[in-house]
């Protein structure tokens, strides 16, 4: 797909790697609808520079992990742009649940916006897309969804769904829309990380580097344009899922 005059809606697209994906769709001539929760004035800051960039560009505040809210988000993006062309799952919440635990808020949040979101809003845009005969839709998972990562099972299961639902939207979604994902690694450290943990990533890649958000929009380009590739994954870590053979760890 060209997205040259078409409709993207990112969601979390308004900070961080979501930030890069809305930018360079912007500037591969895509209108753009920015997804976000509680980042109000960062969404302001994208839709003002993706429409520097010659695009339509509408930030719309909507909490995915709520279904009514969802179809608002999908029913406005029709009304105002033409409904949804590409769509790609971006938002998530990356927040530590312990287990076992006598407190399950955390796992019900972060499960709300890593797997009933994609669900709620992939089923509220398909129809449109088939409708037209076209889609591109691109998940954002990363390694938790291969290996378990310490305290963070919420989240791990989260991204091991979104990769099973990508495979299964590829089958349901055939042929008229092509569903994909992107598993970052090491592009963008969390704010709480240290000098010393940003080395350690570093170390543990193949490229002995940190990437870049904008690595990963190109990937998320590369599968929007890629007219015969459905059902795939594209791992931009680094060689991060390698590294400790290179360090001779068993």
């Amino acid at each position: 797909m060209n997205p040259t005059g078409k409709t993207a809606l990112v969601t979390g697209g308004a900070v961080r790697v979501g930030k890069a994906i809305t930018l360079a769709l912007a500037r591969a001539g895509a209108n753009v609808v920015i997804n976000y929760n509680s980042s109000s004035q960062a969404a302001d800051e994208t839709a003002a520079a993706a429409r520097a960039l010659g695009v339509q560009a509408l930030a719309i505040q909507a909490d995915i992990a709520d279904r009514a809210q969802v179809e608002a988000l999908a029913r406005r993006a029709e009304r105002e742009l033409g409904g949804v062309d590409i769509l790609v799952n971006s938002a998530s919440l990356f927040q530590a649940t312990p287990f076992p635990t006598a407190d399950h808020s955390g796992w019900e949040r972060v499960t709300g916006i890593g797997i009933d979101g994609p669900y709620y809003l992939t089923n509220a845009i398909a129809p449109g897309m088939l409708k037209k005969g076209e889609g591109a839709i691109v998940n954002i998972v990363d390694l938790s969804a291969w290996e378990p990562w310490p305290d963070f099972i919420a989240h791990s299961v989260s991204k091991a769904a979104l990769m099973a639902m990508t495979r299964q939207w590829a089958l349901e979604l055939a042929p008229a829309v092509r569903v994909n994902a992107v598993a970052p690694g090491p592009v963008l450290p969390p704010p709480d990380y240290t000098a010393k943990h940003i080395e350690r990533v570093r170390e543990r890649t193949l490229l002995e580097r940190w990437g870049s958000p904008e690595d990963v929009a190109e990937a998320v380009l590369y599968f929007v344009r890629a007219g015969y590739v459905t059902g795939d994954i594209l791992f931009i870590d680094g060689g991060e899922r390698f590294g400790h053979r290179k360090r001779g760890d068993d």
